[in-house]
């Protein structure tokens, strides 16, 4: 992907089809559906790729247990059938992982054992394994760390796990692959109409300021939390439709649950699900639960959220952590869609919604990553009907996304360049050929200089964040590490880029001014 080819097809005035604003997990969908359906496709995303929520789930592809357990069994049966399509089309990237549900009462193992039958049943073919009730041996051996008092044993399940950054740079190639123009950092400030008619956007050049108006015969709106800002900007009485919660997770070193299976508590204090995952060889723990009032672009943990975590990790793992041992706290803000009548976020549908404006505008949101290739396939069905393009199916149930590789000649696990698939090989030979390229970032970090090198020419990345929150996950692996690697970065970056020593110090100064928002207090809760 080069972002100057990009920027000149919008230059030139290339007639579109379809305008997508969004460059999140919904918008990037889009994209691939709309240009392997061959029509004329432009994603324009006003910060980076996944900047907003879709870099900061949980690292789940799932079915969804707690939905199960509300009785949303449509909700649950799509989003099984859609973690099978993507295991099957990115295999680099997906992956099934075992989970154990610690039963500390005599019923639990029971009670969750027949609801874990039947995920399986209602995965079907596309399941990932089948769960059965274990042993207080068993369920030791698959968890060394649990909390031991009053356990009894517990269930055993399969789901799916996932990097979700790179499946959404994964997801922008497949989009440029077919033949749409992405482009980051072009933020939409207007909408162009025709007689009333949505027809296009002003596009914002966030590094020289220019604009560009991109003409279309469709617009979609894929900004998730973000939507009804760019509603308003089609009718400035538009009323809410989103409901933002944010999300919490905390990241601890391995060694607090050095198991193969990931933790999964079926009901916390707050009605939520907890998880404890083991995540490139860290451990994520999560997730909180809390309405609020806007959707902020750089969300940040609340205090009483870490809190939770903490006391909930405590409570089910031997070795307590303790606010110094996260090595990074992120937030990601759900784009839930609700109405006003709804109190708490926790009991709000992840059912995806679309909207048609009076003018209109496509609004797509709503959703969780599992689904993002259903939801983008009925936005572009209605947008296409509403432009009035050839009719042409949805072709990306079976579309192998970029960098497809089902293992047979990479190594899955081998090192930081699993997650590229099948552009490993280029990354490896841009190593040998410039063996200094092959040096570690940093000593507590996965990742090699030659990631950066790709990034800037093969990735899009234009900021030093760009490369240690999203092409690599340095900043969610470990917050210091990533401050202290950043000046090398920001280094590397301004020889692809053409950057002078000016910009490479101030990119430091800003990406350790946002890093130190991933960093939890030591005096936390009076600890």
């Amino acid at each position: 992907m080069k972002r100057d080819a990009g920027l000149e097809r919008l230059r030139s005035g290339e007639q579109w089809d379809v305008v997508v604003v969004g460059g999140g997990a919904t918008g990037l969908g889009v994209a691939v559906d709309a240009a392997a359906r061959g029509y004329r496709t432009v994603l324009l995303e006003r910060g980076d790729f996944a900047k907003g929520t879709s870099s900061r789930s949980t690292k789940l592809i799932h079915g969804g247990v707690r939905y199960l357990r509300q009785g949303n069994v449509t909700l649950v049966l799509e989003a099984l059938r859609e973690r099978g399509i993507l295991r099957r089309n990115a295999p680099h990237l997906v992956r099934d992982i075992p989970f154990v549900v610690p039963s500390y009462d005599w019923w639990e193992s029971p009670f969750y054992g027949i609801g874990l039958r039947l995920y399986d049943l209602l995965a079907g073919k596309e399941g990932f394994g089948a769960s059965r009730v274990l042993s207080l041996d068993e369920t030791l051996e698959r968890l060394p760390t649990i909390e031991t008092a009053g356990l009894r044993g517990g269930v055993l399940y399969y789901d799916g796990q996932f990097d979700d950054a790179r499946l959404a740079m994964s997801l922008a190639a497949t989009a440029a692959d077919l033949g749409a123009a992405v482009l980051n950092y072009l933020e939409v400030v207007e909408l162009l109409k025709d007689g009333g008619v949505v027809r296009g956007v002003v596009a914002r050049d966030a590094e020289t300021g220019a604009e560009h108006r991109v003409w279309a015969k469709v617009v979609v709106n894929a900004t998730g939390p973000w939507s009804d800002a760019l509603r308003r900007l089609d009718d400035r009485e538009a009323a809410p439709l989103i409901r933002p919660s944010q999300g919490v997770h905390i990241v601890l070193d391995r060694r607090f649950h050095p198991g193969d299976a990931a933790i999964m508590v079926p009901h916390t204090d707050d009605g939520r699900v907890l998880f404890a995952i083991p995540w490139h060889q860290r451990v994520v723990v999560g997730t909180t639960d809390t309405p609020i009032a806007e959707a902020p672009l750089e969300p940040r943990p609340l205090d009483e959220e870490l809190e939770f975590l903490l006391a909930h990790a405590a409570r089910y793992l031997t070795e307590d952590p303790r606010p110094e041992d996260v090595l990074s706290a992120f937030a990601g803000v759900r784009p839930l869609v609700g109405s006003l009548s709804e109190e708490r976020s926790a009991a709000i549908s992840r059912d995806h919604t679309l909207l048609i404006s009076e003018s209109g505008l496509v609004t797509i949101t709503g959703g969780k990553w599992t689904t993002y290739r259903r939801m983008a396939q009925d936005a572009v069905d209605h947008a296409a009907v509403l432009a009035g393009l050839p009719e042409r199916p949805s072709t990306t149930e079976s579309l192998r996304l970029h960098g497809w590789d089902d293992g047979s000649e990479t190594s899955p696990g081998r090192d930081s360049l699993a997650v590229y698939g099948a552009e490993a090989a280029a990354i490896d030979a841009l190593r040998r050929a410039s063996p200094p390229l092959a040096a570690p970032l940093h000593p507590r970090l996965p990742y090699i200089e030659a990631e950066v090198v790709w990034a800037a020419r093969e990735e899009m990345a234009r900021t030093v964040e760009d490369v240690l929150a999203r092409r690599t996950r340095a900043l969610l692996l470990d917050a210091r590490a990533s401050m202290e690697a950043a000046p090398r970065v920001a280094e590397l970056l301004a020889a692809e880029l053409g950057r002078d020593a000016g910009w490479r110090d101030l990119e430091v100064r800003r990406y350790r001014t946002l890093a130190q928002g991933y960093l939890v207090p030591p005096s936390l809760g009076g600890r």
